[in-house]
């Protein structure tokens, strides 16, 4: 009885242990059905939602994790170390990054796992397990930010948020085949972050579409409503993608054929990074001279890649160095090799490495001014294999780091967008915008975005879409003949030529505003105004459909109309004599008229024109480090005054460093007067507050207009202004002839106030029938 009794026992006993292995595998399982991307879960709920008619939060229904570096309450963040996590104690407040997106609606659903320390940018970790790529499952899924990129990708959540010190966000985007954005550096703030490098770190990121990436920036960037701006120059850094080792036409033929559809060839340029900043970064000579880096030349990429490894070390172990020595964690070979490689840096090599990042920032922002797009790839190669020599690889990281180190050194934005396959492997391009075009950024990507990924199915399987790319080359080809046509005066042929490419792709301005100038040269002005208005609904910038639909209206007596059509034109193109001429005879129609009609008011009017020299158009672009003046924010706005004339902007809600990109138009009598610049703080029920001012003169703008310029290359300086005591500069102001126009481009700081400048840009326009210049 007692035998049996024991019998029994050892076999419950068995069951409960092959149970408990059983639900063991199961939990694993579940555990890994998000594919390793999360080392918590967590639940932080948004508020409720408010009642009709009010709209909803801006991210309502949304979910998202967050990498273990954003502090939650109640949670130790763990920096992807458990050493880090059993040596620091939970957080006592949330982050404010995530707070915002709670607070915009969105639901917190878990922190997802980084690389050890957030250091490298392989995504594999020995003290976790690595989060699987769910594009490529043997290989890598891109790293710090490994399991943020994953859980995106894995549909686990709609975006989560990831920090780019080295590539933290883009590269993982790129392996696993998801939009990654990474924010201009300082744009949103790092309060509750565990910092990597202080001044590399940006946060970012992911999403699965364009419209969620777009949504989620606009809540971290606190973006009132603006229209979408569409790019004017979209740049492809030729000598950046021989780096790549795919075939380089994967890529940038995919980005070719949708900004010519979107935007027209026009805007497609290319340039040689490297010698642009070889002539613009002056100081990474010097960077090369004091490493002893002399012996052959350097490309100006590689130093720039020396640079940001230099600071992303010696800034990693000022923030760390301390915890490193006391604890003596187990820290990867690799990455300790890394660190015990740099030497402490004196304070004149920081100096030096600053200066190589302000001129970096500097250049990025010459070449892509407020509506240009860089175009590099993202990384070299397709995801290397798990667990491959090739991530550490000399050849690897040099290529790596040299396309990952503008964004980083320049702290630029910078965005992954995925192109599909290659080799069954995700494979991706990236955009660049200058210092503080997020906004711009994101609109780009959401109008590139599907035009983009057709592009990509197209290239990667031409069969797919040949009857298509066919179409669209035979529109180009009925266009080339109709111009042909044109030029032989063989309006009517030009027509049915315009009106076959037309048939073909009705999505192009350029057919119809063709057709439109043949149809004026019939006199069949009724057409013609109704193709340029289709034109310019396709494209709102479209200069030569507003001049022919002005001469259309004027042709068929419709003057108030055809007066307005040439005055958008000179708002779009200040120098063109077409539209000046056609809106000075028709001001002096309407003169005329007024003559006829008054005896009194004439003689008033032509004293002021006989006075005006001009207008001048200031273009506040933006603040940078703005005074707080609300709890810990404020909401800028800015007068400006010349004389007895006072303009000003729009307010920008809660913002220190806000984007105007808004023109105010003062019209100059006398080049002497000062133009005075007021920032203040808009204040619901009380007085607002002074945030500073600043003060500069026009006079050298006024010279350098008085010269003949005519025939100068584009980009040439025609003088500079330096900053002294007198003026409120903060750095040298060029006067710099583009594009057949004179602009100068002002850093002011502001004065009587603790800290804070604004960025302007000055532009003349002749105002037909004035006394001029």
């Amino acid at each position: 009885m007692a035998s049996s009794h024991a019998s029994n026992l050892w076999v419950l006993l068995g069951l409960g242990i092959a149970g408990i292995l059983l639900a063991a595998k199961k939990l694993k399982k579940t555990i890994r059905e998000d594919l390793g991307a999360f080392i918590d879960k967590l639940l932080l709920l948004p508020p409720p939602p408010p009642p009709p008619p009010k709209a909803p939060h801006p991210l309502t229904a949304l979910s998202f994790a967050i990498s273990d570096l954003f502090d939650v309450t109640g949670y130790v963040t763990g920096f992807g170390h458990p050493d880090w996590v059993r040596t620091h104690e939970p957080a006592s407040s949330t982050c404010p990054v995530v707070s915002t997106l709670v607070e915009g609606g969105a639901t917190c659903v878990g922190k997802t796992v980084v690389d050890e320390l957030a250091f490298s940018i392989s995504g594999e970790t020995k003290h976790y397990e690595s989060p699987t790529n769910p594009a490529a499952h043997d290989r890598i899924p891109g790293g710090a930010s490994s399991g943020a990129a994953v859980a995106v990708a894995t549909n686990a959540v709609d975006f989560a948020l990831g920090i780019d010190t080295v590539g933290g966000v883009r590269v993982p985007a790129g392996y696993c085949g998801v939009l990654g954005f990474k924010s201009s550096h300082g744009a949103i703030s790092n309060a509750g972050i565990i910092p990597v490098s202080s001044s590399l770190d940006s946060v970012g990121w992911f999403a699965r579409d364009p419209n969620t990436l777009r949504r989620v920036g606009h809540v971290l960037l606190h973006l009132p409503f603006a229209t979408p701006r569409n790019p004017r120059q979209i740049i492809l850094a030729d000598d950046y993608f021989q780096l790549l080792k795919i075939p380089v036409d994967r890529i940038t033929q995919v980005v070719i054929k949708s900004a010519e559809k979107l935007f027209g060839k026009q805007l497609l340029k290319h340039q040689n990074l490297e010698n642009y900043f070889e002539s613009k970064v002056p100081s990474l000579k010097e960077y090369a001279r004091t490493k002893a880096i002399s012996s052959t030349k350097v490309p100006t990429s590689r130093l720039l890649a020396n640079v940001m490894q230099l600071l992303q070390r010696h800034e990693f172990l000022q923030n760390h160095g301390d915890w490193i020595n006391t604890v003596k964690p187990a820290i990867d070979p690799v990455i300790s090799s890394q660190l015990s490689e740099n030497s402490k840096l004196t304070n004149e090599e920081i100096e030096n490495l600053n200066t190589v990042r302000n001129q970096t920032r500097a250049a990025i922002n010459s070449l892509l001014k407020d509506d240009g797009i860089l175009v590099i790839p993202t990384m070299p190669t397709i995801p290397p294999k798990l667990g491959s020599k090739e991530i550490i690889s000399e050849d690897y990281q040099n290529r790596a780091s040299s396309l990952l180190s503008i964004a980083s050194i320049s702290g630029c934005c910078q965005v992954t967008v995925p192109l599909g396959y290659h080799e069954k492997c995700p494979v991706s391009v990236s955009f660049i915008a200058r210092h503080g075009g997020d906004r711009f950024l994101l609109d780009t990507v959401q109008t590139m975005y599907a035009s983009l990924q057709e592009n990509s199915s197209v290239i990667a399987d031409p069969k797919s879409s040949k009857k298509t790319i066919s179409q669209e080359e035979s529109a180009e080809m009925a266009k080339e003949k109709g111009n042909q046509a044109f030029k032989e005066k063989q309006w009517q042929k030009a027509i049915g030529l315009y009106s076959e490419a037309i048939k073909l792709n009705d999505s192009n301005g350029t057919y119809y505003n063709n057709r439109a100038a043949a149809y004026l040269e019939i006199g069949s002005f009724l057409q013609a105004e109704e193709d340029c208005t289709k034109a310019i609904t396709l494209d709102k910038k479209n200069v030569k459909a507003y001049l022919r639909r002005g001469t259309a209206r004027e042709m068929l007596g419709v003057y108030k109309e055809a007066m307005d059509d040439f005055r958008h034109a000179l708002v779009l193109e200040p120098n063109n004599k077409r539209a000046s001429q056609s809106a000075e005879r028709l001001r002096k129609l309407f003169h005329e008229q007024y003559l006829q009609m008054t005896t009194t008011g004439p003689a008033r009017t032509s004293s002021l024109m006989d006075d005006l020299l001009g207008l001048l158009r200031i273009r506040i672009k933006r603040g940078v480090n703005l005074a707080v003046r609300d709890i810990n924010s404020s909401d800028p706005y800015i007068v400006v005054k010349m004389g007895k004339q006072k303009l000003k902007t729009r307010v920008i809600n809660k913002d220190v460093n806000p984007e105007w990109n808004e023109d105010l138009t003062l019209s100059v009598t006398d080049p002497s007067l000062t133009v005075l610049l007021t920032v203040y703080d808009h204040d619901m029920f009380s007085k607002d507050d002074k945030m500073g001012d600043a003060e500069f003169e026009i006079k050298p703008y006024i010279e350098a207009l008085r010269m003949q310029l005519d025939g100068l290359p584009s980009g040439t300086i025609v003088t500079t202004v330096q900053p002294s005591r007198r003026n409120c500069l903060a750095e040298e102001s060029k006067v710099t002839w583009i594009d057949g126009k004179l602009v100068q481009d002002l850093v002011l700081r502001l004065r009587h106030v603790e800290c804070g400048e604004v960025e302007a840009q000055l532009q003349w326009i002749d105002l037909p029938g004035s006394k001029g210049l």
